[in-house]
Formats: C-alpha cells, structure tokens, sequence
C-alpha cells in the first residue's frame, strides 16, 4: 500500500487526518500540560488492522519526536500499536507511564 499520504492536525476538530481513496481517517486527541491524549481512532472497516493503519498512527506519533510533548495512547488501538512498536516510541511516553 502506499506510504505517500500527509497528516493533517486539524485544530478546530481536535483530529489528526489523513484521505486515502476518499476514505477520512481520524485520531481525536487533546492538550493538557504539555501531553497529546489520543483518545480515539476512526478507520475505514477496509484499513482496520491494516498496514495503512499503522503508517497513520506512525506519521503522528513521529510528529512528536522533536518536541517536547508526550503522548498517553489512551485508545485502546493506539496502545495496542504502541506495545507492539515499544522500543521506537517509548521515548514518547510520560516518566512512570508503561503500555
């Protein structure tokens, strides 16, 4: 599948965004004190489990490697990819906090 889609914040929605095949998928997060809840992922029935699901939640995870956020995977599918995938994003989560 392809690897060349963008991710969009979208403020106003309070959602991270893609379009693929004029299919929206959506991370809904929130701020608090310098951490990115992600609470809730919205995929087509055709990506769930997929491949391009997890090339999404890796563009926005990798959004945050540079800054100083850190992010609570608070959906279950976001913590889920976040176990699997521990050892590249564990820099990412809170002091005390493990998946």
């Amino acid at each position: 599948m392809e690897n060349n889609f963008d991710v969009t914040k979208n403020e106003f929605q309070r959602q991270y965004e893609t379009k693929i095949d004029g299919e929206l998928l959506a991370v809904e997060f929130s701020e608090h004190d310098r951490k990115i809840f992600l609470t809730k992922l919205t995929v087509p029935e055709k990506f769930m489990d997929s491949e391009v699901q997890n090339q999404f939640i890796s563009k926005i995870l990798d959004s945050f490697k540079d800054t100083r956020f850190k992010v609570m995977p608070t959906s279950p599918e976001i913590a889920k990819f976040f176990r699997k995938n521990r050892l590249k994003y564990k820099d990412l989560l809170p002091a005390g906090i493990s998946i």
